[in-house]
């Protein structure tokens, strides 16, 4: 049965976008309690586990799907705010907008911004086939203009699927965290593929030190700021120079890559926490060359 547990107030909560947020270019500073919690978890979970994690991660997220439907993430209106090139990077007011979501979830990002823009076509992807499944069964859902598929970023190629070099904008918002450090490379080739030149990326992500990260159990670490849920699903935080590092070996410039500190506050628990994302902007440079 569903119950408001820590983990659901904190782990998966990053769809909420209130005012008071702060951006900067510094990691946030540690207790001396919370520094002692990371140096003491030093074990890391077994090879063998982390493998079966690896096995069955489409698996976990499909679990994660059929346990809660369309109801736990809130619908995501914050983008176009804080994505300006959502509206801004078209020529004129009238031009069609290209847009792949890759990890699209059960569309909370989508919809919002199919409402809102209706020169707008979108390709949406997720691993998990439950969730494109519910993307599909939307009653905002058009063929005209959307067109939603399963995907492991990681190894299907979107050529199969988005038309090479045909993308303005991607977004990857709470998607790369899910994928497997060693993997992620492979997914931000496979993005770059079907974006055009001067394309840019939309990234959103849990940042290093958030709350989530300082939570986990003994037993949850899988590597260097790499976590495992009670559920199976898999958490990656991100330093912004570890992810500059990753989209500048892959082709792409950094335009901006900032952290968002805020707390979340949650009465009825007496929780007030801090959390940690990672906001940045990659463009495609012209002369990048798809492998």
């Amino acid at each position: 049965a569903a119950r408001l547990t820590e983990e659901k107030i904190i782990s998966y909560e990053e769809e909420v976008y209130p005012s008071g947020q702060t951006k900067t270019s510094t990691i946030r500073d540690l207790t001396q309690e919370e520094l002692g919690r990371l140096r003491s978890e030093r074990t890391l979970v077994s090879e063998f586990k982390q493998m079966k994690l690896e096995k069955e991660a489409q698996k976990n997220w499909d679990l994660f799907y059929k346990r809660n439907s369309t109801n736990f993430f809130k619908d995501r209106h914050w983008t176009t705010r804080e994505f300006e090139e959502l509206k801004a990077c078209r020529e004129f007011e009238s031009q069609k907008l290209v847009l792949l979501e890759a990890g699209c979830g059960v569309g909370n990002c989508i919809f919002p911004l199919l409402e809102d823009d209706l020169n707008i076509f979108v390709y949406a992807c997720d691993f998990s086939p439950r969730a494109v499944e519910f993307v599909k069964k939307n009653p905002l859902y058009c063929p005209e203009r959307c067109c939603a598929f399963q995907c492991d970023l990681t190894k299907d190629d979107l050529l199969e699927n988005v038309r090479e070099g045909s993308v303005d904008v991607v977004t990857l918002i709470f998607v790369l965290s899910a994928v497997h450090p060693d993997k992620m490379k492979l997914a931000v080739e496979n993005i770059k593929k079907v974006l055009k030149p001067g394309g840019i990326i939309l990234f959103r992500d849990y940042g290093l030190y958030d709350h989530a990260m300082l939570r986990f159990k003994s037993g949850s670490k899988l590597g260097e700021n790499f976590y495992v849920r009670q559920d199976g699903t898999r958490s990656y935080f991100f330093s912004k120079e570890f992810l500059a590092k990753l989209f500048e070996e892959a082709g792409f410039e950094s335009v901006s890559n900032e952290y968002v500190l805020r707390e979340t506050v949650n009465k009825k628990e007496g929780l007030c926490v801090p959390r940690v994302f990672l906001q940045s902007k990659f463009t495609k440079t012209a002369h990048s060359q798809s492998s």
